[in-house]
């Protein structure tokens, strides 16, 4: 019984812990054609999550990988209201399928030998290479988005900060 006590308790190592995370979407509220709800299932479709407040309404902005398209989602419905979101190091996310292992990854949007190497917390990653990779403008780093990996650039200690991900067929979520 102790044993199987210590290992519920087990933390994952290579989920990230320096930033929080905690991010609920409901599909059901939001169907096709919503881009968050769109990246679900498909191999090598990956979203860029950021979270504002605007008037007192919550606002996810996506942009997709592939095209770069965005989208502004209002979270309006009395469920929706009572959820309280923390998007990592600097209020973004990246949460997709990998073409690799079709699992659903969740990154930190910022770059992590920069968060590590510097003061602060304001290292974006954008698409890069038809949304196969994520690029720090700052170290001129680039990462793989299916695995996290470094993936060009100087050499780095680190890849992509990681985050818990699962979908149970409605809700999608990500945290650490």
């Amino acid at each position: 019984m102790m044993g199987l006590m210590l290992a519920a308790c087990t933390a994952d190592d290579s989920i990230s812990r320096n930033y929080r995370c905690s991010f609920i979407f409901d599909t059901s509220l939001h169907p096709l054609p919503c881009q968050l709800t769109g990246i679900i299932g498909n191999n090598g479709h990956f979203c860029k999550v950021e979270h504002r407040v605007v008037k007192g309404i919550t606002h996810l902005k996506t942009t997709r990988n592939y095209d770069g398209a965005t989208e502004d989602i209002e979270l309006v419905t009395a469920k929706e209201s009572q959820i309280s979101y923390a998007l990592g190091a600097n209020n973004c996310i990246i949460i997709g399928t990998s073409s690799y292992d079709f699992s659903l990854v969740a990154y930190d949007g910022q770059c992590p030998n920069c968060l590590a190497d510097y003061n602060g917390t304001n290292y974006p990653l954008t698409w890069q290479n038809n949304g196969q990779l994520l690029h720090c403008a700052k170290c001129d780093r680039s990462y793989d988005v299916n695995n996290g990996a470094l993936a060009g650039g100087p050499a780095g200690q680190k890849g992509l900060l990681r985050y818990m991900a699962a979908y149970d067929g409605t809700v999608l979520r990500a945290w650490n």
